[in-house]
């Protein structure tokens, strides 16, 4: 991160802050001369063990929940910026418990995003997934709303002092539910590696480059702007192959067939929003569709630009075993994870 992300003395607040994403982007801001980090998330563990692990007096602990807007807004109380990662992501349990998803990644998002412009935040990024693109589970409904109310903010709100933006990037490979840990505790323990189905794909990203993605959003957007971050992608059986040969162990694959909401591909960008897309080299940026509810001058004047293709993780860069072990093995957390 530049200092020119986060200005100097600013005061930064992370929703759930001791996720995968949240801690990384913490200990980055920590790196440089922020004057306050505070970390909003409900479990007072994880909590207690980043505080001590951090022993960071400008780090402040806020026990909340998103769902609950009281708590987000004394969170955001005197705060510059706010990286929005707190959210259900686990695609199976929200598929058992759409509603949860529902409370936490729409309505816990708007109340982050209300609290901001009631504090007068400056920026709020809201961290958004793949899955929010023709979404067929609960998890991408449900932040694929969160982005609508963040669209909408803007849309509707031309004049509010905080901009709100939205990200969208595919798998971290290492984060928190990743399926990379259970191939190498498989591995290592001489089973064999379970795949759901050979042939899916997924866009592979590493935690920093989801950070950067959130970095450039705070340095490029403006109200209602979602930034999708470009990937390479492998499928799921070279994945599991990529990470049997770096444990060196044989490439034994069970198909157990997919899970609940499970897409054999995902998309991270629709065509209809790369017709209006701005190609920013390793990101999209999607600008806001300002038009309002006066809909009969597109009645006599349609769309004249040309849809193109998707952009998802069938038709994007495909990477082979070794690609994908020479990723892997460039990443310290794989690298300890094999080897402790």
């Amino acid at each position: 991160m530049t200092s020119s992300t986060v200005p100097s003395g600013s005061t930064v607040l992370v929703t759930g802050g001791t996720g995968s994403f949240g801690s990384t982007m913490v200990r980055r801001l920590l790196a440089h001369d922020v004057g306050e980090v505070r970390i909003l998330s409900r479990d007072e563990l994880k909590q207690d063990d980043m505080r001590r692990e951090l022993g960071d007096e400008r780090v402040r602990f806020y026990i909340g929940d998103v769902r609950d807007f009281d708590g987000v807004d004394r969170a955001t109380r005197g705060v510059d910026y706010v990286f929005h990662a707190a959210a259900l992501k686990q695609v199976p349990s929200c598929e058992f418990f759409p509603l949860e998803a529902v409370r936490t990644n729409v309505l816990g998002s708007a109340n982050v995003i209300e609290a901001c412009n009631k504090n007068e935040v400056r920026s709020v990024v809201c961290l958004g997934t793949d899955k929010a693109a023709y979404p067929v589970n609960a998890m991408g409904m449900s932040k694929a709303l969160m982005e609508k109310v963040a669209q909408a903010f803007a849309r509707n709100n031309p004049t509010a002092h905080t901009v709100v933006s939205t990200v969208r990037y595919g798998n971290v490979m290492m984060s928190r539910g990743s399926v990379i840990p259970l191939f190498v505790e498989q591995a290592k323990a001489g089973q064999p590696l379970t795949v759901t189905d050979p042939e899916m794909t997924r866009f592979l990203m590493s935690l920093d480059e989801a950070v950067q993605l959130v970095e450039h959003a705070f340095v490029n957007a403006t109200p209602g702007d979602l930034f999708i971050r470009k990937a390479p992608a492998s499928t799921i059986a070279d994945l599991a192959r990529a990470v049997a040969r770096a444990c060196g162990v044989d490439e034994d694959i069970n198909v157990i067939g997919t899970r609940h909401g499970e897409k054999l591909y995902e998309t991270l960008a629709t065509r209809e929003e790369l017709t209006r897309a701005e190609d920013q080299g390793d990101y999209f940026r999607v600008a806001v569709d300002a038009r309002n509810l006066n809909y009969g001058e597109y009645f006599d004047e349609g769309e004249k630009r040309v849809a193109r293709e998707d952009y998802h993780s069938h038709n994007t860069d495909r990477l082979d075993v070794g690609h994908v072990v020479a990723l892997l093995e460039s990443m310290p957390a794989f690298r300890a994870l094999v080897t402790g």
